[in-house]
């Protein structure tokens, strides 16, 4: 299994709504979107980065440094 296999973004980004306190619906309202969505983009592994930079500014965390510490 290579790194980028190992970095699941979208784990990443469901422990940091936890860690928050968020719940999945209101992590949905805060992104504009439904909750079926939210499970969606747990459930990826990889994420586009317009998405992840709006999900990065949202929570306040720069998972983008997940990826430059692979580099």
């Amino acid at each position: 299994m290579t790194v980028m296999e190992r970095l699941h973004i979208g784990n990443l980004i469901r422990k940091e709504v936890e860690r928050q306190g968020l719940s999945v619906v209101g992590f949905a309202r805060m992104m504009g979107c439904s909750r079926a969505n939210i499970y969606k983009i747990f459930d990826h592994a990889s994420i586009d980065t317009a998405m992840l930079f709006r999900i990065s500014s949202l929570l306040h965390y720069d998972f983008f440094q997940h990826y430059s510490h692979i580099l």
